[in-house]
C-alpha cells in the first residue's frame, strides 16, 4: 500500500510540474529574502515578499502593503506552526525563509505589476498568473493544505542533517496555538478597551466644545449689550463734528500701521527693519530703488548662509563687512525710500539673483572681491556669489 502511495504521489508531482512548465515556463526564476531577520514594525521590499509569499499558500489574506503590521505577525505565527518550526515567533528568520522559499514562489516582477495597479491580491500556488483572482475558501484551504504536504518533508530532511526530529514538537505546536489564541484574545480585548476610552474621550470632549459654545454664547450677548449701552452714552459726543474727523484720521492711521505689519513677514524685529534701513541708505542712497533693494537682499542672503552670522545686526557689524559701517554712515536717518525696499526684499523680492557679495568696481581696491564669481550689475555695483 505505501508503494502504490509513493507512486502516486510521485505521479502527482510529475503532473504538477508539467503544469507549471507550460504556465509558467517563461516566468524567471523566484526571488528569495534578504539577509535581516523581519519582525513586526518593519517595512520594505522584504515585507512585501514575505506578504506574498504568504498568500501564494493561503496563509495571508490582507493587501500586500509592505508593512509588518498584525495581520501579517498572525499569518507568520500560523505557518510557524503549522509547519513544525522551532521558534513560533513571529521573527521571520533563516529557518522561516527557508521553509517560505521551499513551500512557495515569488514573481516579483508580477507582484509588484499589481501593486502599483492597486490591485488587493498577488498571486496563488498553482493557478496561472494570466488568470489569477482572489480566491475562495475552498481554494484557500486547498492552497494550505497544498503547502502544508512539504511539512513532513522539512522534518525529514532536518532529520537527516542534525539527527532525530523533536520529539515534543506537537506538544509544542499546540501549546503554542493556545498561547497565540490567548494572546489574539488579549489583544482583542485591549483594543476593546481602548475603543471604548477613545469614545468617551470624544463625547467628553463634544461636552467641554457644547459647554464652551454655550458660554461664548451668553458673553457675546453680555458684550453685545455693553455696548449698545455704550453707544448710546456716546451718541452726544459723535454728534460733535470735530471729534468725529479726529476718530476717523485715528482709524485710518491704525489702518495704515497694520498694513505695514502684515507686509513684514515673521522672524523680523522693527530693530531689525530699521537696522537694514540703516544700511541700505548708508550704502546705496544714490542708487536706484533696485539697486536699493538689492542691498538689501544681499544682507538677508548672509543672514541665511551658514558663512556668515544668523542675525542681521551680526551680518552687518561683521569687521571690514560694509563701508558705511567703517566711515559712520550708517548712522544716517534713513528716508522711506530705504525702509520700503527692506520691506520688499524681506517679502521675497531680490533682484541679485542669490548674491552675498557686491562691490563698486569705481572705488573697489580689493584684488579677492574681484576673483569673486559674478552675477549681474545693478546701477554702480556688481553683485557675486
Amino acid at each position: 500500500m505505501k508503494i502504490i502511495i509513493k507512486m502516486c504521489m510521485a505521479s502527482l508531482l510529475l503532473l504538477t510540474a508539467i503544469v507549471f512548465q507550460l504556465f509558467f515556463g517563461s516566468i524567471p526564476k523566484a526571488d528569495a529574502f534578504s539577509g535581516q531577520v523581519i519582525q513586526r514594525g518593519a517595512t520594505g521590499e522584504d515585507v512585501i515578499e514575505l506578504q506574498a509569499r504568504l498568500q501564494y499558500n493561503g496563509y495571508y489574506h490582507g493587501k500586500i502593503d509592505g508593512v509588518y503590521g498584525w495581520s501579517t505577525y498572525w499569518a507568520v505565527k500560523n505557518f510557524q506552526q503549522q509547519f513544525g518550526l522551532d521558534n513560533v515567533d513571529g521573527l521571520v528568520g533563516q529557518k522561516t525563509k527557508n521553509m517560505l522559499a521551499n513551500s512557495t514562489k515569488f514573481y516579483s516582477g508580477f507582484v509588484y505589476k499589481q501593486i502599483n495597479k492597486g490591485n488587493d491580491f498577488t498571486h496563488y500556488g498553482g493557478v496561472p498568473l494570466s488568470i489569477q483572482a482572489a480566491p475562495s475558501k475552498e481554494q484557500q484551504a486547498k492552497l494550505r493544505q497544498q503547502a502544508e504536504g512539504t511539512k513532513q518533508k522539512y522534518i525529514a530532511e532536518q532529520t537527516k542533517q542534525g539527527g532525530q526530529a523533536p520529539e515534543n514538537k506537537q506538544q509544542q505546536a499546540n501549546q503554542q496555538a493556545a498561547e497565540n489564541k490567548q494572546q489574539q484574545a488579549n489583544q482583542q480585548a485591549r483594543e476593546n478597551k481602548q475603543q471604548q476610552a477613545n469614545q468617551q474621550a470624544r463625547e467628553n470632549k463634544q461636552q467641554q466644545a457644547n459647554q464652551q459654545a454655550r458660554e461664548n454664547k451668553q458673553q457675546q450677548a453680555n458684550q453685545q449689550a455693553r455696548e449698545n449701552k455704550q453707544q448710546q452714552a456716546n451718541q452726544q459726543a459723535r454728534e460733535n463734528k470735530q471729534q468725529q474727523a479726529n476718530k476717523q484720521q485715528t482709524v485710518q492711521k491704525k489702518e495704515k500701521q497694520k498694513t505695514a505689519a502684515a507686509n513684514v513677514p515673521g522672524g523680523y524685529s522693527q530693530n531689525d527693519i530699521q537696522l537694514m534701513a540703516n544700511a541700505v541708505y548708508g550704502e546705496a542712497r544714490g542708487e536706484s530703488y533696485v539697486g536699493q533693494v538689492a542691498i538689501a537682499a544681499v544682507i538677508l542672503n548672509r543672514v541665511n548662509s551658514p558663512t556668515f552670522p544668523n542675525t542681521v545686526a551680526g551680518v552687518i557689524f561683521e569687521p571690514r563687512a560694509f563701508t558705511a559701517v567703517a566711515d559712520g554712515q550708517i548712522y544716517l536717518t534713513p528716508n522711506d525710500q530705504a525702509k520700503k525696499a527692506v520691506i520688499d526684499a524681506l517679502n521675497g523680492f531680490d533682484p541679485t539673483g542669490n548674491a552675498t557679495y557686491y562691490f563698486n568696481p569705481a572705488t573697489a581696491t580689493s584684488g579677492w572681491v574681484w576673483g569673486r564669481p559674478q552675477i549681474k550689475q545693478i546701477g554702480k555695483h556688481i553683485f557675486c556669489r
